[in-house]
């Protein structure tokens, strides 16, 4: 059995302006970097023993600030990586409902099937982070794994394991900062805990 303890990226400069940042390559802001080093104590007792990240810099640096000083390998995955929100990218959330709002009402009611132009859609999210756990898993069968990636991903993760229709009467069950765990077990992953509050 495995343990995949998820959580999001410290905050960037996008994110405090809501600005949408899929794949682009956006460092930690400087708050961020204060975050997560407020959750590296938090999680200080925590008996990881590897941690696997995203490829994209926010996460990367995250991941390294969670683990420094420990004697614990990190891993960088790709398909770990935010969801591609083609066109949207760069633009903030009032930029894309300002401008095309029947658009994004379109997107949101086809759920698991959003895919922002010229991007990739939930379901594709879900199969490649699906993909990268499983992978982890062999190669850390007993494992009890950090894993630090995007919101995006982790909602698409959790919500095929809630069983939500992921459309917006469903409301959003997965916190922006909320630490998630997550068990593989026999070729399967199950929710152990959600929304864990961290400093």
């Amino acid at each position: 059995m495995t343990v995949f303890h998820l959580l999001r990226h410290a905050q960037t400069s996008w994110n405090q302006l809501r600005r949408i940042q899929g794949q682009r390559d956006i460092p930690l802001a400087p708050e961020g970097e204060l975050q997560a080093e407020t959750w590296k104590h938090a999680l200080q007792k925590t008996p990881f023993t590897g941690a696997l990240c995203s490829d994209l810099q926010r996460a990367v640096r995250t991941a390294q600030i969670l683990i420094e000083g420990r004697d614990i390998p990190l891993e960088r995955d790709h398909r770990l990586r935010e969801q591609d929100w083609g066109v949207w990218v760069g633009k903030t959330i009032d930029e894309i409902r300002g401008e095309e709002g029947f658009e994004v009402r379109r997107q949101e009611q086809a759920a698991w099937d959003f895919r922002p132009r010229g991007g990739e859609s939930r379901k594709e999210v879900l199969e490649r982070t699906r993909n990268a756990l499983f992978a982890a898993a062999q190669r850390h069968p007993h494992g009890k794994i950090l894993v630090i990636s995007h919101l995006g991903v982790i909602k698409c993760l959790l919500n095929d394991l809630l069983k939500h229709s992921f459309l917006p009467e469903d409301g959003d069950p997965v916190k922006k900062y909320g630490l998630h765990s997550i068990v593989c077990k026999d070729g399967s992953l199950h929710l152990r805990n959600l929304n864990q509050r961290l400093p």
